[in-house]
């Protein structure tokens, strides 16, 4: 039942599909354009209906009819095509049958590069499975070809067992994820079904329905050079200035010292010279009010700095990214229930905890779609340390063809 689930995954991390924040167009890359279209087909191939690839929004998309008379309601399972900017040209997965759970890898020919339960305990959780990772030279791709995979294998089957009852199903695989705009076009009225989930999560078990609420603030200053041997009481160093901004932020409120529910401010890049300079941040909460507070915050900081000058030398450009899902789901959390009852039924333990992050169902659920989050398997993702165990995706393929079942029940 699964004897193409390997096979198909291995083939789809050998392609390269990085987004690129600094393009302008969607797919952000053409090699996600040549995924999409190979996905397309291989949709047409299994037998699925309406398959379309729009190039609008870079979304493959097809359609699983209900082979029930009676009506119930429809579902969707999402995935994302691209991978996040880390090296991904030439992945080169390596497999590691009944892994003992104790021994280290070794994923380079060198052993620059190790996979050991030392550094990574989580390794603990997988012996006597079969481990796909890297050659320690690029990323896998289990985020999220391995949601790909999930989906595409589950369509298979339920499209092979047509004991297995069903409503209408649909799929969509999009692009532009790992840079947080790819379901910003997604067309929910050409997906049109009741709810969905994104195939997006990590270790077995994982069930999400809250998110961070998200924002990036970008920020400019602009100093006032000159001659470091006259600059007394002349010079302003915008340098100076970028650092004053970020140590009058809460210097406990920043990702590495933060879990759970708490939010964070956190500073991506610091560029620039005593002229310029240029900081981005990623603003971060699970609650809608201290998410809020947070953006004031930031705004607070640039106001009274810059009541220290005679020019507004602080400019500021922040905006909103998504907003946490849950606010969204918890009118009909039935559709929570239904995941949590197909993984008890699986014998898998639910894992209901937050997203420290964000997924493509955060911005589609207040497009109208309702889409928690389910586990697709993946650990370490977005590094050379990536891996994936080949039962976990198994168990998230069964997870995706129980909830159709059950939900035709």
């Amino acid at each position: 039942m699964y004897e193409n689930l390997l096979p198909r995954f291995l083939r789809y991390v050998k392609t390269e599909t990085r987004s690129d924040a600094a393009s302008t167009t969607t797919p952000s890359t053409p090699t996600q354009i040549e995924f999409a279209l190979v996905l397309k087909k291989e949709l047409e191939e299994l037998g699925m209906s309406d398959v379309s690839y729009n190039e609008t929004n870079g979304f493959v998309m097809a359609t699983l009819p209900s082979n029930v008379e009676k009506e119930v309601r429809s579902i969707g399972f999402i995935a994302h095509m691209d991978t996040a900017d880390f090296n991904a040209v030439n992945v080169n997965p390596q497999i590691i049958e009944n892994y003992d759970g104790e021994s280290t890898i070794q994923l380079d020919k060198e052993g620059k590069f190790t996979l050991n339960t030392k550094d990574f305990p989580n390794l603990k959780n997988y012996a006597n499975q079969t481990l796909i990772t890297t050659d320690g030279t690029t990323l896998l791709g289990a985020d999220d070809k391995s949601g790909i995979a999930e989906i595409m294998t589950a369509m298979e089957i339920l499209l092979t067992h047509p004991e297995i009852k069903h409503g209408t199903i649909k799929v969509a695989f999009g692009p532009d994820e790992e840079i947080g705009v790819g379901a910003d076009k997604f067309d929910v009225e050409a997906f049109a079904v009741d709810f969905a989930y994104t195939m997006d999560g990590g270790p077995v078990g994982e069930l999400q329905y809250e998110t961070f609420s998200a924002a990036q603030a970008d920020i400019t200053i602009q100093g006032k050079n000159v001659h470091p041997g006259t600059a007394k009481d002349t010079m302003i160093n915008a340098l100076q200035l970028a650092i004053d901004f970020q140590n009058a932020l809460p210097v406990d409120e920043v990702p590495e010292k933060t879990s759970g529910y708490e939010g964070f401010f956190h500073l991506m890049s610091l560029t620039g010279n005593p002229e310029e300079a240029k900081l981005s941040y990623i603003i971060r909460d699970h609650s809608r009010e201290k998410f809020e507070a947070r953006k004031q915050m930031i705004l607070a900081i640039q106001q009274k700095m810059n009541e220290k000058f005679d020019q507004e030398r602080i400019q500021i450009n922040m905006y909103d990214q998504y907003y946490n899902m849950k606010e969204i789901i918890e009118k009909d959390m039935s559709i929570v229930e239904l995941a949590k009852q197909a993984m008890i039924e699986l014998n898998i333990q639910p894992i209901i905890e937050p997203v420290r992050g964000g997924t493509d169902g955060s911005k589609i659920s207040y497009m109208g779609i309702p889409t928690p989050n389910i586990f697709a398997g993946g650990e370490n993702m977005h590094g050379r340390f990536e891996f994936v165990s080949l039962q976990a995706m198994e168990k998230a393929t069964d997870v995706i063809v129980k909830i159709a079942e059950n939900n035709a029940k």
